[in-house]
């Protein structure tokens, strides 16, 4: 059964339990509500959430528990021979999923029937032939070890989406006889669909805090295999980055510095680009300019935020990069030699932080009490002087969280940096050079069938955890000046 069926049969159930459990309560009481503990409607969503909850935690379980043993088992039915000619167990087992699907999608499509994809006695070139006559995707790696496996793939998953369908039904409908039970007039139904509501507010508040332990948990045990297969002291003060291919790593070089130069380069660039113009566009919206002419300036400055990073990324390689080849180029004053460049980049970059900062910083220059520059008014200052000695120093703090979110911004950008500062990893102070970033590094090795079991992936987790360790300790030395600042004000 599709999951979404079976998603919609549960509701449709609960949907059922509201009102037969309202009606029953009702019922018991004689028709008059004043008799019943609770309201109706508590009594009905007391028979819907009995329905409802256990059925899908049942099933998001279920969906997260399945495919780790049907890999497994999948995994100890290929042969050691299959595995060495595809050089990884992981690509092996990309291969049967795609076999699979294309197995699927051929059952779907009519090209061949249920039983025929499911004979493991059937012949393994007529089930290729098929598959290739029915445009499925079957490359030269799929052998007979990978078609069987597939099958066998097939199978386990059907059965195992049969089982999850019977028992999450089974859950369901216990659940509403469960609630029926409970609806009658003495019982606290809204005591008990209250202390539901509050466990589904706690869960809803827990999901930030357990993807971040999940998101760091995940990098932390990729980075410490990463350095079991090679030394820390090379990845943290290597000044070369060259990644080799072949076999398991080879003589890869796999300095981190060319990156993390390349990245703080770009972003730095970027900042000074987007931080002076946003931070004065803030101030001339917020003090100066008429309420006519921030109605229409605000939205069109915070369009810049909507634009797709591709389209930013284009735009540096189609018109920026040619724009600075020209002037900066050999036909100009021969500092240039491609449109590929941390300048390119930067520029690009801070002009896509622009609303970054000035949204946020118009928003807090707003929120400092017109009781302060009544005040500095009061004592004769001019508007200029209000702004520099009494706005700005009180709306610092958050002035810093706005550029503080416009760094983090720009030190994740990926798609701007792959096309206009190149992919060159190098330590150079020339602003007309290419270099590349973390971040793009992190896609570059990530791309393709890659082995995740040798440095060349695994690298990409250190390369995260680095990068992550580092924004949050810029993060926390920037939160420690902003509340000694504001302690020295207040």
């Amino acid at each position: 059964m599709p999951l979404l069926w079976l998603f919609l049969i549960v509701l449709a159930i609960a949907a059922v339990g509201f009102v037969l459990g309202r009606a029953r309560a009702l019922a018991s009481a004689g028709g008059d509500v004043r008799n019943l503990h609770s309201l109706p409607s508590y009594y009905g969503n007391n028979v819907a959430i009995k329905t409802v909850v256990p059925a899908i935690l049942v099933m998001l379980i279920w969906l997260i528990v399945q495919p780790m043993i049907v890999n497994s088992t999948i995994s100890g039915m290929i042969p050691e021979s299959s595995v060495a000619e595809n050089s990884s167990l992981g690509l092996v087992m990309s291969e049967v999923r795609r076999t699979a699907d294309g197995l699927d999608n051929a059952v779907a499509n009519g090209d061949m029937t249920e039983a025929f994809a499911r004979d493991a006695r059937a012949d393994f070139t007529d089930v290729t032939q098929r598959l290739k006559d029915a445009g499925q995707i079957v490359t030269s790696d799929v052998t007979q070890p990978i078609l069987r496996a597939a099958q066998s793939y097939r199978i386990m998953n059907a059965t195992g989406n049969l089982i999850m369908s019977g028992i999450v039904l089974a859950l369901a409908l216990a659940g509403l006889l469960w609630g029926l039970r409970d609806s009658h007039a003495a019982f606290r139904a809204r005591n008990t669909v209250e202390a539901a509501v509050r466990a589904l507010l706690i869960g809803a508040a827990s999901i930030a805090i357990l993807t971040t332990i999940g998101i760091i948990l995940s990098l932390v045990f990729n980075t410490v295999e990463f350095f079991r297969l090679y030394p820390a002291t090379d990845f943290f003060f290597g000044t070369s980055w060259a990644p080799s291919f072949s076999g398991r790593g080879g003589s890869s070089d796999l300095g981190v510095l060319p990156l993390l130069w390349g990245t703080f380069y770009i972003s730095i660039v970027a900042l000074v680009v987007a931080v002076p113009i946003g931070l004065f566009a803030a101030v001339y919206l917020s003090e100066y300019a008429t309420p006519r002419v921030r109605a229409v300036a605000k939205p069109m400055l915070e369009v810049l935020a909507g634009i797709p990073t591709i389209v930013y990324g284009l735009f540096a390689l189609l018109t920026v990069g040619p724009l600075l080849l020209g002037i900066f180029g050999d036909d100009g004053l021969g500092w240039m030699q491609a449109g590929t460049a941390v300048m390119t980049a930067g520029l690009v970059m801070g002009i896509m932080l622009i609303p970054f900062v000035s949204s946020l910083s118009d928003d807090i220059i707003n929120a400092v009490p017109q009781a302060m520059r009544d005040g500095s008014y009061g004592l004769g200052a001019t508007q200029s002087e209000t702004i520099k000695q009494v706005i700005l120093p009180a709306a610092l703090p958050g002035i810093v969280g706005a550029i503080l979110l416009a760094a983090s911004r720009a030190i994740g950008e990926t798609m701007i940096v792959v096309l206009g500062a190149g992919a060159a990893a190098k330590l150079s102070l020339n602003p007309f050079e290419a270099m590349t970033t973390v971040t793009a590094k992190i896609v570059s090795q990530l791309t393709g069938d890659a082995d995740f079991s040798s440095p060349e992936a695994l690298v990409a987790f250190a390369l995260g955890m680095t990068l992550f360790v580092l924004t949050l300790g810029l993060n926390v030395l920037a939160l420690y000046i902003v509340r000694k600042y504001r302690e020295q004000y207040e």
